[in-house]
């Protein structure tokens, strides 16, 4: 990518800092003014600024850290040394008027991934009706998505940081599920948990009660999550959270214009194309055992409600925010169709 990809102005508002964040997929933008570099803003800096309920709408500027890391461009050798000193991934590289002239990435980024070793519960036990017609012949979770299908994306993802033991609740075509993963060619470490009538993402993840002696993993068998788990455990932890949702930062634009109008009849206020900005469940969340204590038995009911019901008895319920763009739903179909762009490329 070129430089402009990661440039933007300080009097851009939030939203589209977060839009170009996500088009660069490197996580930061760098602020210049009359071509001169004067700050930076990141993904985490954009998580901590709505945690603490900012208006994206708000000029960047107001939440940009003001002194960013730099190199003069005699002394670009020295890059992954300061990269390093200060554990960041990009550095810009200035001239003597503070223009950039150059970003240098970390060129070897980590491989390793911080082996967490939780379980994982995987939510697969509903009939997928919003994408019918292939939900009546595959049950959600074998859908594919490439040459795996869905389901094996997101154990190939847990798997990459340890969490390799997977608690599915099944029901819709379970046997078709387990007789799936029981003949693959790659064995994995899989309990299947059935439901005996269909009892929602809450009442399903009830049948787990007594099996976690620790923190664990929780996800819908539609999603996939492109985050750093190992953060997403350390916040969870950090803030003492008996559950944290991890949930997508979204922004729409309302094809029409739109009209406010008084309890008299008459138009109040006119707004073309108004844009709205708010949080929204990703289906992906960090729990402890005893969250499963408030779930009633044998009751159909969402995770949502059981998350509601905790909040109002002053549970600490955590949200770990993240770009739009790091979030994969197949849920229906127009969203299969870009997960399967995304992960097959």
């Amino acid at each position: 990518m070129k430089n402009a990809d990661y440039i933007i102005t300080p009097d851009l508002p939030v939203i589209k800092a977060i839009e170009q964040i996500n088009r660069n997929s490197q996580g930061i933008v760098y602020l210049c003014e009359a071509g001169r570099l004067v700050g930076v803003v990141t993904d985490g800096d954009i998580r901590r600024y709505i945690l603490k309920g900012g208006d994206l709408q708000e000029r960047v500027w107001e939440m940009a850290n003001k002194s960013p890391k730099y190199i003069m461009s005699e002394e670009r050798q020295r890059a992954d040394l300061v990269m390093a000193r200060y554990r960041i991934r990009s550095l810009p590289i200035v001239n003597r008027q503070m223009e950039v002239i150059e970003i240098h990435f970390q060129q070897k980024p980590a491989a390793h991934m911080e082996q967490l070793g939780l379980p994982v519960a995987i939510m697969a036990g509903g009939k997928g009706a919003r994408l019918y017609p292939y939900t009546q012949i595959l049950p959600k979770p074998l859908i594919p998505i490439g040459e795996k299908t869905i389901t094996e994306h997101i154990m190939d993802r847990f798997s990459e940081y340890g969490c390799t033991h997977f608690d599915m609740i099944i029901n819709y075509k379970k046997n078709f599920i387990k007789s799936y993963f029981l003949d693959n060619e790659i064995s994995r470490d899989v309990v299947f948990i059935e439901e005996k009538k269909f009892m929602g993402t809450g009442g399903g993840l009830k049948l787990l009660e007594g099996r976690y002696a620790s923190t664990f993993f929780m996800s819908n068998c539609d999603i996939l999550i492109e985050a750093d788990y190992g953060e997403i455990v350390r916040f969870h932890r950090e803030n003492k959270n008996l559950a944290t949702m991890v949930c997508a930062m979204k922004h729409v634009t309302i094809p029409y214009g739109t009209v406010e109008v008084s309890s008299e009849g008459r138009a109040q206020r006119l707004k073309e194309k108004p844009e709205l900005s708010f949080i929204t469940n990703t289906g992906f969340y960090v729990l402890e055992p005893d969250f499963l204590e408030g779930i009633p038995a044998d009751t159909f009911i969402h995770i949502t409600d059981i998350m509601q019901k905790y909040i109002d008895g002053g549970k600490q319920i955590g949200v770990y925010p993240i770009a739009e763009e790091r979030w994969l739903d197949m849920g229906q179909m127009d969203e299969l169709e870009r997960m399967k762009k995304r992960l097959c490329q």
